[in-house]
């Protein structure tokens, strides 16, 4: 999940190259895991139900949309601010969370409430914290068995992709609403950087820039990209979702300077797959793979 702030989606803090410590807990016992646990990002919410633990969360935080099922589960607020207040009221066995600008694992450990804090943010980090959920959960031979999976459809994409020439590409993740101004794209060393190089893409932006750094429409015209991802606004709901990519699109066919635009490649998507770090890692490969060599892998 990126967490946005201002022009930047509630997710766009997920998605940095952290290497983050261990789990304070001990791994528990294949079978003998923890009932009752929370999840305070969406990375983790969609880790554990891949993990087939879905059954046992009964906290999840505010920006937690996938699977479906989550819809029914309480809030505890956001990856930025969980409150361990309402997490202690759940009575959880186990929470798992990120480290980041926040006392909430201090908090709920002088509470007595054991937490696991897990890496996040990077494309090695996703594997780590399937590999971390798992271990701290009990079931450390499902995490294996989903990371091979991951591992093997991901080959299937790099095979694929391999014997085309790189494209140019361009990933927007922000900008300021219903504009092309004050556009916020991906640089290098972010998590969809390196999703998109897997899936045959070069990031047009130099290596020396920022992991998120903005840029005019002006520079976009010099960057000629083959191809552009806008995920800068992802919506509310499935209607609202809709309209703003409308909209969006519309924004863009108006841009003809653009490279992209006069090769009808601009991709603009409000999948919130592609800002949450996690198991749809292969999903947003495949569809990545897709729009830029036009290959179809399943």
């Amino acid at each position: 999940m990126i967490v946005r702030e201002g022009h930047v989606h509630p997710w766009a803090a997920l998605v940095a190259v952290v290497v983050l410590w261990m789990s304070v807990l001990p791994a528990a016992q294949p079978g003998r895991g923890p009932r009752r646990i929370v999840s305070t990002s969406p990375g983790i919410t969609e880790t554990l139900f891949a993990l087939g633990l879905g059954h046992r969360v009964v906290g999840v935080s505010t920006y937690c949309r996938f699977p479906p099922a989550v819809a029914t589960i309480a809030r505890v607020g956001t990856f930025l601010k969980p409150d361990a207040e309402v997490i202690a009221r759940l009575k959880p066995d186990l929470v798992f969370v990120h480290a980041g600008p926040n006392s909430t694992a201090s908090q709920l450990a002088t509470l007595g409430i054991k937490t696991s804090i897990v890496d996040r943010g990077s494309l090695p980090s996703v594997f780590s914290t399937i590999r971390q959920i798992g271990a701290a959960a009990g079931v450390p031979d499902r995490a294996d068995r989903l990371l091979r999976d991951i591992d093997t459809r991901l080959g299937r994409v790099k095979e694929e992709v391999s014997r085309r020439s790189p494209r140019k590409v361009l990933i927007v993740v922000g900008r300021r609403t219903g504009t092309l101004t004050d556009i916020v794209a991906v640089g290098h060393g972010s998590y969809l950087h390196d999703v998109a190089a897997l899936a045959g893409g070069v990031n047009v932006l130099g290596s020396t820039t920022p992991e998120y750094p903005r840029i005019s429409m002006e520079t976009v015209i010099g960057l000629a990209p083959d191809v552009i991802v806008d995920i800068g606004e992802m919506g509310e709901s499935p209607r609202d979702s809709g309209r703003r990519r409308a909209v969006t699109e519309g924004l863009w066919r108006e841009q003809t300077l653009v490279k992209a635009v006069r090769d009808a490649s601009v991709h603009v998507t409000t999948d919130e797959a592609f800002v949450v770090p996690g198991p749809r890692i292969v999903d947003v490969a495949e569809t990545m793979a897709s729009w830029f060599h036009g290959v179809h892998i399943r």
